[in-house]
């Protein structure tokens, strides 16, 4: 497959909606440690809702399944961490209007325009225990692949690893900062969702699938 439309971005939320559902106690124990504990229960919800809402509509375009999705986020999950996840797909939205389909090239577009309103929002660059840790490796082995099955494998391993690596860092961002050196030794919980969501679209891949 070299080119993907409204069905087949409907079926990654869905996907990522499955897959963070199945993984909400593991996301609300790491989140236990570094904020409310309620990560794993807030972000399962909204993808739910973003899955059902875009399953109800009729004969959804690009820009309408990216749209949906953000605004359950924002609306759903609430709270920054709401706002910031939901920037992610909001910033996308402009790019998929008159779109019937995304080549890899585009998608790695999509994909970079979330980053930047993920980084303008939440004032977070790598290193400061976020997701951003997970989203901008992720995005750049996206980018550096040769083809649409072998970006979405790059790019759910470089997440996972990137989410990994913020088990060493002290937080500077995002409710954990004021944590400060006592957040090291924990996972940051947006990090380990965003290496979750990479993870399902990988799956979900026609080559890619076991």
């Amino acid at each position: 497959m070299t080119e993907i439309g409204a069905a087949e971005l409907s079926g990654m939320i869905a996907a990522m909606a499955a897959r963070v559902g199945a993984e909400r106690d593991q996301l609300n124990r790491l989140d236990a440690a570094l904020g409310d504990g309620d990560h794993g229960t807030s972000i399962s919800t909204a993808f739910e809702v973003a899955a059902a809402d875009i399953a109800a509509l009729e004969d959804p375009d690009m820009s309408a399944v990216w749209l949906a999705t953000a605004k359950a986020l924002m609306n759903r999950m609430g709270g920054a961490s709401g706002a910031i996840f939901g920037t992610f797909f909001l910033r996308g939205v402009s790019l998929l209007r008159e779109r019937d389909s995304l080549g890899k090239a585009e998608m790695s577009a999509l994909l970079a325009a979330g980053l930047a309103g993920v980084k303008a929002r939440g004032k977070a660059q790598a290193g400061d225990k976020t997701m951003v840790d997970a989203l901008e490796p992720a995005l750049r082995a996206f980018a550096a692949a040769d083809d649409f099955s072998a970006a979405w494998s790059a790019a759910a391993a470089a997440a996972s690893n990137g989410a990994e690596s913020t088990r060493d860092l002290a937080a500077r961002q995002g409710r954990a900062k004021y944590l400060g050196e006592r957040a090291i030794g924990h996972i940051d919980p947006g990090a380990m969702t965003v290496a979750l969501m990479f993870e399902a679209i990988d799956g979900c891949w026609p080559e890619n699938r076991e």
